[in-house]
């Protein structure tokens, strides 16, 4: 294994969050089993206590957790010289098959962090603590995601081995295999470029409706998802072609390196924050009626809207900034 400090960093972040995700799912089943506002027998006191604790721990833990998404696509990236034949953060999870599965676990944990932050936050502004089953079985869910990508990372960097022969980031990311970054980069650059545009703007209409309303925040929800999801695909399909100005160069990692600034690192950030504020207003709709959340859940879904609004905006306005300046021209 190489160890180097952002490997330190990752495991011990990954498996401190994994554990205490753990504790707090033995605790949520005992609240899904026992838990009763109304009650002030010694159990329910205890399980109070217990909660208010792993919360306020779990909401820094989660937030770290969501800053290690960057760091290990970061570390990624600066390891790559060490092996034969790459070029960028590509070659290095091309190492050996525990690479991608890794980074699109740490990218769901991610999300549903920041969707459960959201909740909580929704929650320890009521007196009551309404949405407290419902944390905890967010965090049921989120415990075996977390304890699979802790024991990928961990087996990831296990068996990074230095010189090791991998492929680089021009072979994968070709239009002529049978693989995921294959068919991405392969996509019709203007058409597929098309459809981001229209999903794009029908989730910032959707947005701004559910800003102005309060209504419409699953709309949000989806559009927010689908917003992301075409986001990466044009912008492996065609907008990288105006970042690196090459006509055969798809790779969506090569951004996050200091020759074209680092721009990746803003994009992504750009739309995470919009799928999970998106997300995030969508998961409050349901509770919005309950007792003690009647008027804190209707403002907060109208800033989140907002705020996935901005985030997909900014993200929109950089991509074709850069398509329009850009001295490439797509044939």
């Amino acid at each position: 294994m190489i160890l180097q400090p952002g490997v330190i960093a990752l495991l011990l972040a990954s498996l401190g969050t994994t554990g205490l995700l753990l504790y707090a799912a033995g605790i949520g089943i005992q609240i899904l089993r026992g838990w009763d506002v109304t009650s002030s027998n010694e159990q329910q006191l205890m399980l109070e206590r217990k909660t208010a604790l792993v919360s306020s721990i779990i909401a820094i833990l989660l937030g770290f957790q969501i800053a290690t998404l960057a760091l290990f696509i970061y570390t990624a990236d600066a390891l790559h010289p060490l092996f034969t034949g790459s070029m960028c953060a590509v070659g290095t999870l091309n190492v050996n098959p525990f690479g991608y599965p890794t980074l699109l676990a740490k990218l769901a944990c991610t999300v549903i962090s920041g969707i459960w932050l959201i909740l909580n936050r929704a929650d320890n502004r009521s007196s009551s603590s309404p949405l407290t089953r419902t944390r905890f079985l967010w965090l049921l869910a989120l415990a075996p995601l977390a304890t699979f990508e802790s024991v990928a990372l961990v087996t990831f960097f296990m068996k990074l081995k230095p010189n090791v022969i991998t492929s680089c980031c021009g072979s994968l990311f070709d239009g002529g295999q049978a693989t995921l970054s294959s068919v991405l980069a392969g996509l019709t650059p203007l058409p597929t470029a098309l459809v981001f545009y229209i999903t794009a703007i029908a989730t910032l209409i959707s947005s701004l409706y559910t800003w102005r309303t309060g209504r419409g925040s699953r709309i949000l929800a989806v559009g927010s998802v689908a917003t992301f999801i075409t986001g990466i695909a044009a912008l492996i399909a065609f907008f990288c072609l105006y970042y690196y100005e090459i006509p055969t160069h798809h790779c969506p990692f090569c951004l996050l390196q200091p020759e074209y600034g680092r721009i990746g690192f803003l994009l992504y950030g750009l739309l995470i924050a919009g799928v999970i504020t998106g997300c995030g207003s969508g998961a409050l709709e349901r509770h919005k009626t309950k007792p003690g959340l009647t008027r804190v859940i209707p403002p907060l879904q109208r800033r989140l809207a907002i705020f996935a609004a901005v985030s997909f905006t900014i993200y929109l306005t950089l991509v074709t900034y850069q398509a329009a300046v850009s001295s490439f021209k797509s044939g």
